[in-house]
């Protein structure tokens, strides 16, 4: 078992969880469905937006099937299940009672003020909240209580204790797995095969639902990379990462040109029915886009994070706190500032900017009380 650390993966992780933040921000302004909205939404922000959507939770997928790799080579399994649980579950049902409730009762709100549990006022709402409840609105309905964002870590947390699990029982059997060998061009091809049959065969009949139980497009996409990551400190797939380094430069170029082929198409069909050829095109863009810029990602990291750097170690402590604090950051900072009817671009920078601060804020005062920085994913200092 691989057991040599790669320190650029702390380095991939921060960027990914920290791309999270712009994201979120950006979803406020947008068209795209989210839990509130500007007044001022629209889709001047959307094309950017679509430049990190296709890749950035997949990435860190395939992170965390690495990291959850060299957990077990460093803990065992019983090490592992352990870290695992109080690093995720803790984290993630904490969050749901108590982190998330903030983002329902202002979705309901400003969206469905009929829906509203309790007397209007959040107490009384998150009193209710907490006794499991199905609204429906029409054919729109809201399960309490729920993850939200934390979704991410909803589906990590299994994936990590099946892997671990079936890796165990995997050490019994006589065989090893054997190094695969492909070309650097291969690899910017062959992995994303399994990407692009979710994607043609998959979401047309089983859309996304982020609920764990009803959701097997997600479970493929980034159950596939989980798995990957994992692989990749195996002999089955240890070629990605410097493959990866090799193509770095051309999954680049290949991104971009598939970014821009799906604006193409953004700007002439979405929203209208596209001839069954362009469906076809623009599912297979989005997924060689996604894997593209994940090797390129994975690329540069170990160009730029070559050795170990005390401030990427350092931060990464911190970005998963800020991982699940930082929506809710968001609605509430949306809609504090709603009244003061800021031109959108200056209010978006000053969310931005304020959730940042906020968030590295509360990683520094929780990590030092020792009842609540592991339920909001601190380590101890």
């Amino acid at each position: 078992m691989n057991t040599q650390r790669l320190p650029f993966l702390d380095g991939l992780r921060v960027a990914a969880f920290l791309l999270l933040i712009p994201y979120h921000v950006g979803m406020y302004y947008v068209t795209w469905d989210w839990h509130v909205k500007s007044p001022a939404a629209s889709h001047v922000l959307e094309p950017f937006m679509l430049m990190s959507a296709p890749w950035r939770l997949g990435l860190l997928f395939l992170v965390a099937g690495a990291a959850c790799h060299d957990l077990l080579a460093r803990r065992g399994v019983a090490g592992t299940l352990k870290d695992r649980t109080k690093r995720l579950l803790l984290p993630l049902i904490f969050g749901m009672l108590v982190i998330v409730p903030p983002q329902t009762y202002f979705e309901l709100l400003t969206k469905a003020p009929e829906l509203m549990l309790g007397d209007g006022s959040y107490l009384s709402f998150w009193a209710v909240y907490l006794k499991p409840a199905h609204l429906c609105r029409g054919k729109e309905c809201l399960d309490v209580p729920t993850w939200n964002h934390l979704w991410f870590v909803a589906y990590l947390w299994p994936y990590a204790v099946i892997a671990t699990l079936v890796v165990a029982a995997a050490r019994r059997l006589p065989w090893r797995p054997r190094p695969v060998a492909m070309p650097t061009w291969a690899w910017l091809l062959v992995p994303a095969l399994p990407l692009i049959v979710a994607r043609l065969a998959v979401l047309p009949h089983f859309p996304s639902t982020h609920n764990f139980v009803v959701d097997p497009y997600n479970h493929l996409i980034f159950g596939w990379l989980f798995a990957l990551g994992w692989a990749s400190r195996t002999p089955w797939a240890e070629g990605l990462w410097p493959h990866a380094q090799r193509a770095r430069w051309p999954a680049l170029v290949l991104a971009v040109l598939g970014w821009a082929l799906w604006q193409t198409y953004a700007q002439g069909w979405l929203g209208l029915p596209a001839p069954p050829a362009v469906m076809v095109l623009q599912r297979t863009v989005w997924a060689l886009m996604s894997w593209w810029a994940i090797v390129a990602a994975c690329g540069f990291a170990q160009r730029l994070f070559a050795t170990p750097r005390p401030w990427v170690r350092a931060v990464s402590k911190g970005v998963f706190c800020a991982y699940i604090l930082h929506q809710t950051v968001i609605v509430l900072l949306t809609q504090a500032l709603r009244p003061v009817a800021l031109p959108w671009g200056l209010e978006a920078l000053l969310v931005l900017l304020l959730t940042f601060g906020l968030c590295a804020l509360a990683y520094l005062g929780l990590r030092r009380v020792p009842l609540v920085r592991g339920l909001v994913g601190v380590t101890a200092p």
